[in-house]
């Protein structure tokens, strides 16, 4: 009966029973996430009513029968993922029109045929489609559908007599050739060892990369990179340097080659590991992938996806790219930041903090679309509860709660999150503007802000494009007042991103007054309602 629901959770619970049909009323449905709970039966037809949907997630139950025709009318949709369930049948026709869809995971279910003639398909990972029965088409790691039936029997017959008598052969020689290979590498490792015991540790390999070979993309990385020629260099972080690496493949990925000194800190090699597939998993529109992570004894890496224009900081020094970055582009990279904070706050499970949001870890493709990067970092470098400080943050952008508590918690990011805001507003860094309006929001509440406040908005704001114009100065607007809600020194006084995606989901509220003599006092005085 909650017929405005936008976001539905109820991820990682002990549902049972079956899926209710009546979740087909909540027509203004953004996210459906019943993942990871012990739902039976079918998938209802009743979800493809939900004609705004974005994402949907039904993983990790016991879901069975054939997937709904219906669900190729959620022509929205950009996340599906029915993994881990126990789905049979053909994946429906119907999903050709799916055209919104960029990530899809169907794997560990019983599902057979071809996939669907659409970009999501075909990008997708081996990963996201394996252990079905007999699923084929084009994409990484399946079978071509397009070979005849009678073709590949009379191959079958052909073949028989030649399998027959080479089978045998190749496998006793090949039984050979393990055995020989096998006792010369224990014998190769035994003088290694006996000559330097000191390297036991350093002669372990970790591949880690989801959906390849590790070893040979680590291989393809060194080549791509000239083995981390400081040519190929996009960026540098707290962390290690960032390099552009073309694969043979054509695809272009970005490589984080870490600091041996973070390197030598990771004292459980298999926690590390298990969080990187965790980190991997998380798939969302506005944050970069995680394909993976390699660790040899001369190079350790982290494999991201390519983002094309780099880092929102780069963008905004450039007077050129700046004044290409208009009101609605900034509006926009603004509402992707909030989704993908949202999405690791309150969707991920566990949920995840970033711990380190700047606009240096915000970049845009070629769409200006905004992608949050570098958000598990910290999380798998630092494990150790106990070292709080030494991921505290980039100077400028940390919470001011972490001078006394050294304790990191999610409203630190709803912190850092309006210190970009503004920065994107403003188009640099508001520095000592700040601690001025985080003032003014404590103290707004009992009294008038003093004159000195009195500075119009529109000055404030970035002067190198010319001011917003109708619908972008509203939200202009209304944004710059969330941005101020997250500065509240207070941390329980400031929003949850969740609450603050939601607001940025909506109509921007119309202007209280003309836009060129709305003053930051004015800011306080019209507060908008974000604080949970």
């Amino acid at each position: 009966m909650l017929s405005s629901l936008k976001i539905l959770d109820l991820a990682s619970n002990n549902l049972s029973g079956w899926i209710p049909k009546q979740l087909g009323e909540c027509s203004n449905l953004l996210l459906l996430n019943l993942s990871n709970n012990k739902f039976t039966n079918s998938i209802p037809q009743e979800i493809g009513f939900l004609r705004s949907l974005q994402d949907l997630d039904l993983s990790c139950n016991f879901l069975a029968q054939e997937i709904p025709w219906q669900l190729g009318q959620l022509k929205m949709l950009e996340t599906l993922n029915v993994s881990h369930n126990m789905l049979s049948g053909l994946i429906p026709r119907t999903f050709k029109d799916l055209l919104s869809l960029i990530v899809v995971d169907i794997s560990s279910n019983k599902l057979q045929g071809p996939i669907p003639d659409i970009k999501a398909f075909h990008n997708a990972s081996f990963e996201a489609l394996r252990d079905n029965m007999g699923i084929c088409g084009n994409a990484s790691g399946l079978k071509p559908c397009d070979l005849p039936k009678g073709s590949r029997t009379v191959k079958r017959k052909s073949n028989k007599l030649v399998i027959l008598i080479v089978l045998p052969l190749l496998g006793s020689l090949l039984l050979v050739l393990v055995v020989i290979g096998a006792l010369f590498i224990l014998r190769q490792r035994a003088r290694k060892r006996k000559a330097d015991p000191g390297n036991i540790e350093q002669d372990r390999n970790l591949f880690t990369i989801l959906g390849h070979d590790g070893k040979l993309l680590y291989e393809n990385i060194i080549a791509a990179t000239e083995e981390f020629n400081s040519n190929y260099c996009i960026g540098e972080g707290g962390y290690g340097i960032v390099y552009k690496a073309v694969m043979p493949t054509e695809r272009v990925v970005a490589v984080k080659k870490l600091h041996q000194s973070q390197t030598d800190k990771l004292s459980d090699f298999k926690a590390f590991e298990t969080e990187v597939c965790v980190l991997a998993n998380i798939r969302h529109r506005n944050i970069v992938k995680l394909y993976g992570f390699c660790s040899h004894a001369k190079h350790s890496f982290l494999v991201y996806e390519f983002i094309e224009r780099g880092s929102l900081r780069k963008i905004i020094t450039n007077d050129e790219q700046a004044i290409e970055l208009d009101w609605v582009k900034r509006l926009n990279v603004v509402k992707g930041m909030a989704g993908a904070l949202s999405y690791l706050h309150h969707s991920s499970s566990p949920p995840i903090i970033h711990r380190d949001i700047t606009s240096n870890n915000v970049l845009l493709d070629s769409e200006y679309e905004a992608h949050v990067s570098d958000f598990g970092t910290a999380r798998m470098l630092m494990p150790d509860s106990s070292n709080w400080t030494s991921f505290a943050g980039t100077f400028g952008y940390t919470a001011p709660e972490l001078a006394y508590t050294m304790k990191v918690t999610e409203k630190c990011d709803v912190y850092s999150f309006g210190v970009v805001t503004m920065e994107v507003m403003m188009g640099r860094h508001p520095g000592d503007l700040i601690s001025t309006l985080s003032s003014e929001a404590t103290s707004s509440s009992s009294s008038t802000p003093p004159i000195s406040q009195q500075t119009l908005l529109k000055d404030v704001l970035d002067q190198r494009i010319s001011l917003p114009k109708k619908g972008a100065a509203e939200g202009v607007v209304h944004i710059m007042k969330i941005a101020l809600a997250c500065l509240h020194p207070n941390p329980q006084s400031r929003p949850t991103m969740g609450r603050i995606s939601s607001e940025l989901a909506t109509k921007w509220p119309s202007l209280p007054k003309e836009f060129c003599t709305i003053s930051l006092e004015d800011l306080f005085s019209h507060t908008v309602s974000v604080v949970d």
